[in-house]
């Protein structure tokens, strides 16, 4: 389960965020391109932008849901 206390500084605030347990495995990044990209220089994938449709909130969702380390929260403020 993704923790708030370790969530990576690049995450644009609100809802949904990726904390430190995040392995850059690509799931989230094909699923929410819209919302999710990468940090070259860390290695891992951080929210750029917060779901502005259901369509894209429920692409978070899905890969939240997916998440194989479950880095993925979406109770971010």
């Amino acid at each position: 389960m993704a923790d708030l206390e370790n969530k990576y500084e690049d995450n644009k605030g609100g809802k949904f965020y990726v904390d430190n347990q995040c392995i850059d495995c690509d799931l989230c990044r094909e699923t929410a391109p819209d919302c999710f990209t990468r940090n070259d220089d860390g290695g891992y994938s951080y929210v750029f932008k917060q779901p502005e449709s259901p369509e894209e909130e429920a692409q978070c969702k899905e890969a939240m849901e997916g998440c194989p380390v479950e880095a993925i929260g979406e109770d971010g403020a």
